[in-house]
């Protein structure tokens, strides 16, 4: 089989600790994490951890499927990167001269559709959405003309064929209540 790139969601309570435990269940099976976040989710108590990894779909579906045995996540998917809508954002700290000086680093910033956030004597802060590769496009052609410092989250990530987690809460009642 062939490794491919997923997105797993992993939706939990609100605990301390929890997300060690479940970077440990990656960490016992050898495989590497190359992006991850962690937020609020759209429901009040619930947590929301979006991890990138490149896998075989097989060991894929073992982790998912260990990582919602675990008593504090409430459900976990994982999706390829065709059914999700996904980015990242990068912030890059550069000399304000160098922007100042009207050159090639400023069109440079223009084309890439980047967004000023904050201009200092000392330096400049530039935010860029999009795609791994279209932040890293941006760090290459900025490089030359010296980033003081360069920032990226981790991958952000919203399925496009689901349920929402309301209705799977709700299963979750209604299996419970039939206990």
């Amino acid at each position: 089989m062939s490794k491919t790139q997923f997105t797993i969601s992993v939706f939990t309570e609100d605990q301390i600790g929890l997300l060690n435990r479940v970077s440990i269940i990656f960490t016992r099976r050898h495989i590497n994490i190359e992006s991850i976040a962690a937020s609020e989710s759209e429901i009040k108590g619930i947590h929301r951890y979006t991890i990138v990894i490149t896998e075989e779909e097989e060991l894929v579906i073992k982790v998912v499927k260990q990582l919602d045995k675990q008593v504090d996540v409430v459900r976990a998917f994982y999706h390829t990167n065709e059914e999700v809508v996904f980015q990242e954002i990068a912030l890059y700290k550069v000399a304000t001269n160098v922007l100042a000086a009207g050159g090639n680093a400023e069109k440079i910033v223009r084309k890439h559709n980047a967004r000023f956030l904050t201009v200092e004597p000392a330096f400049t802060i530039i935010e860029k959405t999009g795609h791994k590769e279209e932040t890293q496009l941006l760090f290459d052609e900025l490089a030359p003309y010296g980033i003081l410092e360069f920032v990226r989250s981790g991958r952000v990530a919203i399925t496009k064929p689901m349920k929402e987690l309301r209705e799977y809460l709700n299963e979750l009642e209604i299996a419970s209540a039939n206990k």
